[in-house]
């Protein structure tokens, strides 16, 4: 009897061939635009258009898997990056399911529980667009606009998606929360405008160094700390 593949080593498979193949699937349809026209961009103008967006979107790109892979798990991460809305929905479905059924990111059972938040994440943002699209779409104009009663509450959302995810983690780790919350509110105050792949980087990048140094003092991770805190 020919011996299983590990799990991770299916998942690795797997998600390489789907990042390949969707990858595939999005270059075709430009070709396929430019076959039908006959139409082809000189290098010139390919190069001189990448040459603007590289530095900020092949660098965020970087640094968002770097930070977003040991949070989603090696399956979520392939999902996440397939499907697309990482920080707006796919991170929060996968810490939010993972928070529930009381596992850690970096574990076995963390690893299997994000990546099928994410996946019925992804099916179920598939259904309701699909559903949106079909129903809402006479009267979505109409409930955006700058003119209605509704327009606010949609300029809202994702400040209040991650306000009502991050709170619980603040208030049950509210010692290590208050150094990041910081030097977030300093970075927004001095430079609103600053693009979330970068933002998030920095919190992770301070939150870790804050949480070890706290540890090396004795003011968190010690069971009379912990007890205090209590």
């Amino acid at each position: 009897m020919k011996k299983q593949r590990p799990y991770l080593d299916r998942v690795h498979t797997w998600g390489r061939i789907s990042s390949l193949t969707t990858l595939c699937v999005m270059l075709m349809f430009p070709a396929a635009i430019c076959l039908y026209l006959n139409v082809w961009p000189s290098f010139h103008d390919v190069f001189s258009g990448l040459i603007k967006i590289i530095p900020l979107f092949w660098t965020t790109a970087v640094i968002e898997v770097v930070s977003y892979t040991p949070v989603l798990g090696a399956g979520g991460t392939y999902l996440s990056f397939v499907t697309g809305n990482i920080t707006n929905l796919k991170l929060p479905c996968g810490l939010n399911a993972m928070e529930s059924a009381n596992v850690k990111a970096n574990s076995e059972e963390g690893e299997v529980v994000s990546t099928i938040a994410i996946a019925t994440s992804a099916i179920t943002t598939t259904l309701i667009l699909a559903v949106g699209v079909l129903l809402f779409s006479p009267v979505l104009p109409h409930i955006t606009a700058e003119g209605s009663l509704f327009a606010p509450a949609f300029q809202q959302v994702v400040p209040a998606l991650f306000g009502a995810l991050g709170a619980g983690y603040f208030i049950k780790h509210w010692r290590i929360s208050i150094l990041p919350i910081v030097v977030m509110v300093v970075v927004l105050v001095f430079s609103g405008g600053i693009p979330t792949g970068t933002l998030v980087p920095i919190g992770v990048v301070v939150s870790l160094l804050g949480a070890f140094g706290m540890f090396k003092l004795g003011w968190v991770g010690s069971k009379k700390t912990d007890a205090a805190a209590e």
